[in-house]
């Protein structure tokens, strides 16, 4: 996600950065090259050249040409700038009202709006709401099947639409239902179209006049770039959306379309979609996205991560542990599924300060398969052997690469990160030579 524009914005203020007085010649060629590279990441480019224009301005003001620290006070302006660009801040959903809620998705077809209804669903579902999910789209029979199918998986009701029915007689029956379920939130999945036509703008609008939805959120492909604000474009003028929720972002290198949704249409970025797994949807904050664009990371993001997958008393446990240097191969093993449920190993790197440079290096891509061998290895030990790795002797560091399908390069590569691992957690823990005294509670997800 942002991949190619980081890397670029981040070669530009790093010669901004290395400049001890910046020249109206230094602004001009970083915002030439700025230009550039939103162009590149598929930015509209009304919004690139508005963009642009902003920001020369604000650079080239007294208070960056004088300041001690120019080069760090463009980085400053760049980071609000595209904070601004995106939304400000985060745009929650509208839960105020009467009940059952209504909302819409609505979307070309292919767009994921069927997965997303039912990733939405999980995301209500844990602020305790009780969502019902509605299938309209009727053309297309493998979208009712689906979302019944996500509905069993996360235990949410889904309205038993069928083929032959018609997508309003659909919405306006499932009010009903929901009320029978108990469910307080209706979210009606709306048929797409390949692309934009009469038809589909009229039977949304239609499904909108009988409703009344509290929201209406389109639902954007971010890898289609500029055909996904196009698309945002039609939708807002026919239905007037109250936000947009950007799905396949972990897939999308460029990110033009966040880049330029909020601009086109006005309306905010709530949700983006960056997985394929229920629970892989984000509230879309753009101070976050804009620290992450610059390589600074995404700290409160990570910690809301370790917060939703570590157990606060687990994390106590572990924290006495480290200090009383009692962490074991089963602690270690624990930690590793832990870290699972926050997400791949590059996502996690990513929201890390200074990280996205070191990835570059080839040597340092990360690689989930590597947690999956690790957690096989340590299966095939004994109760004994994971609470004690000191007597895993050569015979049985045989027997241990045999039961886990893998070499006894790999186990030996494993007992020695983990000694390395054990040490570095103890001085962490305890605040010792090298260490810092983390706050009781806080989780360590390495």
């Amino acid at each position: 996600m942002f991949e190619n524009l980081s890397e670029k914005f981040n070669r530009t203020l790093k010669r901004l950065k290395g400049q001890g007085k910046l020249t109206d010649k230094h602004i001009k060629e970083a915002m030439r090259e700025v230009r550039l590279a939103l162009l590149e990441a598929d930015v509209n480019y009304k919004v690139a050249k508005q963009f642009v224009t902003d920001l020369a301005e604000q650079a080239t003001g007294a208070k960056v040409m004088d300041s001690l620290t120019p080069g760090q006070q463009v980085v400053k302006i760049v980071h609000k700038a595209l904070t601004e660009l995106m939304g400000s801040e985060a745009a929650p959903l509208e839960l105020t009202g009467r009940t059952p809620l209504v909302y819409m998705l609505v979307g070309l077809q292919g767009s994921g709006k069927t997965t997303t209804a039912g990733k939405l669903g999980l995301y209500l579902k844990d602020l305790n709401r009780k969502p019902c999910l509605v299938p309209t789209d009727v053309y297309r029979p493998a979208a009712i099947d689906q979302l019944q199918t996500l509905g069993k998986q996360l235990s949410i009701p889904v309205f038993p639409a069928t083929t032959q029915m018609d997508p309003v007689e659909i919405a306006t029956t499932a009010l009903g239902y929901a009320g029978q379920q108990g469910c307080d939130i209706l979210l009606v999945d709306t048929a797409g179209r390949l692309h934009i036509d009469t038809e589909l703008m009229e039977e949304v609008a239609e499904i909108k006049a009988k409703l009344s939805p509290q929201e209406i959120l389109l639902v954007a492909d971010a890898m289609t770039g500029q055909d996904a604000v196009q698309v945002a474009e039609a939708f807002n003028q026919a239905l007037d959306l109250t936000g947009i929720i950007l799905s396949k972002m972990d897939g999308d290198a460029r990110g033009g379309a966040a880049l330029s949704m909020r601009t086109v249409t006005s309306k905010p970025i709530k949700f983006c979609g960056i997985g394929e797994k229920l629970d892989a949807l984000e509230t879309f904050h753009p101070e976050r996205m804009a620290s992450r664009i610059l390589g600074m990371g995404d700290v409160l993001s990570l910690i809301e991560k370790a917060e939703k997958a570590f157990d606060a008393k687990e994390a106590e446990k572990l924290q006495e542990k480290l200090i009383k240097d009692t962490f074991t191969l089963e602690d270690f093993r624990d930690q590793l599924q832990q870290i699972k449920k926050m997400g791949s190993l590059e996502q996690i790197l990513g929201m890390l300060p200074g990280m996205g440079k070191l990835k570059q290096l080839r040597h340092l891509q990360p690689d989930d398969r590597e947690l999956v061998r690790v957690e096989a290895i340590i299966n095939s030990m004994t109760p004994e052997e994971r609470r004690k790795h000191t007597i895993i002797n050569a015979s049985r560091r045989k027997r241990i690469a045999k039961g886990s399908g893998t070499s006894v390069q790999e186990v030996n590569k494993l007992l020695k990160n983990y000694g390395q691992m054990k040490k570095m957690l103890h001085n962490l823990g305890k605040g010792g030579k090298g260490g810092i005294r983390l706050p009781r509670g806080i989780p360590l997800p390495f």
